[in-house]
């Protein structure tokens, strides 16, 4: 494939004035052309004839540009998967030709095997850090120690930093724990995100450790940090569980002990008022008593004074019958006396027999008053 070129006239170019007294040379004539893609020509020459080299410069195709842009494009693409053949960084890796239609399992796969295929040059730099790394640090130990341009160096750095790095002069290389670990990759961030959020979801660790193993970079440290959280946590837990049996042992015995305080409390009231209640009982009951008492000594003095009465009466009354006995003896007496005197009257006179039967005067009239008996 030839590429396009330009054809140049040169007597063209040479009737060209520019009006400032120079001519218009071929190279100029060239660099204005492929810049602005413009060009000056002469339609007559300085006699007035026809120039027939009007156009000094005029392209020269030799194909169609289309055709020879596809033939570059199949070279460059040719040549660019010769490349990724080589090396091993196919499409996947790169990301160039993405399928929309392709699986996500099938591109991790394609990244996987380039990733396997360019492993010896990560490794490679990996090693080639470390060594770096390692001879670096040997290298700052002997200027400490030996170099001459330890005075320099603390220029450089600072009194403070050299103080800490004088503590390496002492130390074995494998002291300093020198390793290199790669910048995790989508993947291993997913597992990561996965493992934080089972953790949150079964409460082993906090939003503040979610939080904090996201800013760790480092896969395998986040991990980790993650079991260690988690160990402090479930410590932590089983510590505050047992703190809230204690402290729910400690609320039920004070709520027994208030309720054995309560119900002693209650039991004094109880006995308390029942011993009230039967003081005043008591103190109803000798009242009472004190009342029977006195209303029996009423009673008795009642009972006294009347029987003091019945016993007058009686007495009045045995007294009044035997004034009457007496008095009725007496009478007898008399009637006796005034019979045998009339008996004797009527022997000595001879006088017929006289009855004696009452006349009417021993029959009780009115009188004979019975009031007397009556009780005062």
């Amino acid at each position: 494939m030839m590429p396009d070129g330009v054809y140049m006239d040169a007597d063209g170019v040479a009737e060209i004035d520019l009006g400032n007294g120079t001519n218009y040379n071929p190279q100029e004539a060239l660099n204005m052309f492929f810049q602005t893609g413009s060009v000056i020509g002469r339609s007559f020459t300085q006699d007035g004839d026809m120039n027939p080299g009007k156009v000094p410069i005029q392209e020269i195709t030799s194909g169609s540009g289309g055709n020879k842009m596809q033939v570059l494009i199949a070279n460059y693409n040719y040549y660019l998967q010769m490349i990724r053949d080589v090396t091993g960084l196919n499409e996947a890796r790169d990301g160039s030709m993405p399928d929309k239609n392709a699986l996500v399992g099938v591109q991790k796969l394609a990244a996987a095997n380039s990733n396997t295929a360019t492993r010896h040059i990560l490794q490679a730099g990996l090693f080639i850090t470390s060594e770096i790394a390692e001879c670096l640090s040997l290298r700052i130990s002997d200027i400490i120690e030996y170099s001459p341009t330890k005075e320099a160096f603390v220029q450089a750095i600072g009194v403070h930093n050299v103080a800490t790095l004088e503590e390496m002069s002492n130390l074995h290389l494998y002291d300093f724990g020198i390793f290199l670990e790669l910048a995790p990759d989508e993947e291993e961030k997913a597992m990561l995100e996965n493992n934080i959020q089972m953790a949150l979801q079964q409460q082993n660790i906090e939003l503040e450790d979610a939080i904090d193993l996201r800013n760790i970079k480092n896969v395998k440290l986040a991990n980790e940090m993650l079991k260690i959280r988690r160990k402090k946590k479930i410590v932590r837990d089983q510590v505050l569980q047992q703190q809230n049996i204690q402290a729910q042992a400690q609320a039920n015995a004070q709520s027994q002990q208030v309720a054995a305080q309560a119900e002693v409390q209650k039991n004094q009231a109880i006995t308390q008022n029942q011993a009230q209640l039967e003081q005043m009982k008591a103190q109803l009951e000798a009242q009472k008593m004190m009342q029977e008492v006195e209303h029996k000594k009423e009673l008795m003095q009642l009972e006294f004074e009347m029987n003091m009465q019945l016993k007058n009466l009686e007495v009045e009354g045995q007294k009044t019958r035997d004034k009457e006995k007496e008095d009725r003896k007496d009478e007898r007496t008399k009637i006796q006396a005034t019979q045998q005197s009339e008996m004797i009257d009527q022997r000595k006179t001879d006088k017929p027999p006289k009855n004696f039967e009452s006349a009417g005067n021993d029959i009780l009239g009115g009188g004979f008053d019975l009031g007397v008996f009556d009780p005062r």
